[in-house]
């Protein structure tokens, strides 16, 4: 696997792919206590800043850690495509009608009460630090390709890894 780092809007392009390609991360709040607190979470939406969105109700355990510490773990683990991303950022709870609506799909019906629900919330996290683990090939190219470098010893190409600086 070959070390590829990537900044500004290359990073950002990668954080939008994964997290889009991947759609379901674990979010994990309150980092100082164990064991640590995390939940699954849709992604939304990842804008041109490289910030990634959730919807969440005003009263759900990982709103509360989020207003003591707002430091947050995003982690993808896209294992069909073989596509990893981990990011550690900030998080912030947004309140405003506008940005819920927007966010917002039919989808949602099964966690609210319609896009007017007031306890909807969004969290919007911004990066401090991330990186990636993507294969260029699928699941089973990438098991077969390491079952050859197993069985002849020679290194093969798999994907990249790296650190996106965003």
């Amino acid at each position: 696997m070959s070390t590829k780092n990537l900044y500004d809007d290359k990073a950002r392009e990668k954080i939008k792919k994964i997290a889009e390609d991947v759609d379901f991360c674990m979010l994990v709040t309150n980092m100082d206590e164990k064991p640590l607190s995390a939940v699954p979470m849709s992604t939304k939406q990842v804008d041109d800043h490289g910030a990634v969105w959730f919807l969440s109700k005003s009263d759900s355990e990982h709103n509360k850690n989020i207003k003591k510490d707002s430091d947050v773990q995003l982690l993808y683990s896209g294992t069909s495509d073989m596509e990893f991303l981990s990011i550690y950022g900030e998080a912030f709870i947004e309140t405003n009608r506008d940005v819920i609506h927007e966010l917002y799909s039919k989808a949602d019906k099964a966690w609210f009460d319609g896009k007017d629900d007031p306890s909807i919330t969004a969290i919007k996290v911004n990066p401090k630090e991330a990186y990636y683990w993507d294969n260029k090939d699928n699941k089973a190219v990438t098991l077969f390709k390491l079952g050859m470098a197993a069985v002849s010893g020679k290194n093969q190409d798999i994907g990249e890894k790296g650190k996106l600086g965003v």
